[in-house]
């Protein structure tokens, strides 16, 4: 249990960059559950770690997307300002949403982003 309380960060990390980096998004999704069972996280540090992480993953993609002759610049600014504004409504009430909502809410978000894969 102690060898992975060490690895378990860095497997973690892994597990999600990959995720990341070939579907655009999931990160947090796969690092979520990796960092409660990996670490000793409260389930609201779990979150926030989970946001603050996935971040720096997605600016990796991004970049070796765009180093790879992609472009989507100008096509994803609306997003990343209405994403800003919901990050910081989120960042305001994550400690006043009990955790039970939070998993509830993500698990939600999960079945409906599989529904609308499968059925694409």
């Amino acid at each position: 249990m102690q060898k992975l309380k060490k690895i378990g960060p860095w497997l973690s990390g892994a597990a999600a960059g990959i995720v990341n980096g070939l579907f655009g998004a999931g990160g947090g999704m796969v690092l979520l559950p990796l960092l409660t069972h990996t670490t000793d996280l409260k389930e609201h540090e779990t979150f926030a770690s989970c946001v603050c992480i996935v971040l720096p993953l997605s600016l990796v993609s991004a970049g070796v997307y765009l180093l790879r002759g992609g472009e989507f610049a100008s096509s994803s600014v609306p997003y990343l300002i209405g994403g800003a504004i919901g990050g910081v409504l989120a960042g305001l009430f994550l400690k006043k949403l009990p955790t039970k909502w939070l998993h509830r809410i993500l698990g939600i978000f999960i079945l409906w982003g599989g529904y609308r894969l499968l059925t694409a």
